[in-house]
C-alpha cells in the first residue's frame, strides 16, 4: 500500500516541477494529428465542376442523420457534376454531427472530405447547419473529370 501510494506520488511531483507549454493560440494553432476529422468540405474537379453526384451514400451512411442530399437532374448544356444526377441540396447539421468519418468513406467519388479544420463554434444554431455553398470549396482541387462518366460529345460541353 504504501509502495503504491509513493509511487502515485512521484508521478504527481514529477509533473508538479515540469516546466508548462503556453502556446500564443489565435496566432499559433496546434498541429493536428494527419487524421484528424474537423468541419466538411465538398470538393470540385479541376474545371470547376462539382464532385458531388447526388448518390445520397453518404446520408446513407451517418449513423447520427446529420447530412441531408437532395438530388436533381443534371442539364447536359449546363451541367453541375459530370453525372447524371448532382447535390441539389447538401446540408450538414454540425450540432447532429459526431466526425466519424464514416460520410467521408461511403462517397464513391472522394468529394466529401473532412478537413483540419477545428474552430466550429457559433453562437447560433441556426448557423451550424451548413448549407452546400458554405460546403464547397471554389478552389479548383487537382482531381480530373474521369473519362468514363461523360460520353466524348458530351465531354466537350464541360470542359469548354
Amino acid at each position: 500500500m504504501i509502495k503504491a501510494l509513493a509511487k502515485g506520488l512521484g508521478t504527481t511531483l514529477k509533473v508538479l516541477f515540469r516546466k508548462k507549454v503556453t502556446m500564443n493560440y489565435p496566432r499559433v494553432k496546434r498541429v493536428r494529428a494527419p487524421r484528424y476529422r474537423g468541419r466538411h468540405e465538398l470538393r470540385t474537379y479541376e474545371n470547376g465542376l462539382e464532385m458531388c453526384v447526388g448518390c445520397e451514400l453518404c446520408q446513407v451512411a451517418c449513423p447520427a442523420a446529420a447530412i441531408t442530399v437532395l438530388a436533381a437532374e443534371n442539364d447536359p448544356n449546363n451541367p453541375h457534376s459530370p453525372g447524371e444526377r448532382y447535390g441539389y441540396k447538401y446540408q450538414v447539421d454540425l450540432l447532429r454531427c459526431i466526425f466519424c468519418g464514416m460520410c467521408e468513406e461511403a462517397c464513391p467519388t472522394d468529394c466529401l472530405h473532412l478537413t483540419q479544420e477545428y474552430e466550429l463554434a457559433n453562437f447560433t444554431r441556426e448557423s451550424l447547419i451548413l448549407q452546400k455553398d458554405q460546403l464547397l470549396n471554389r478552389n479548383p482541387s487537382g482531381f480530373k473529370v474521369p473519362m468514363n462518366v461523360y460520353p466524348a460529345f458530351k465531354r466537350k460541353a464541360v470542359n469548354s
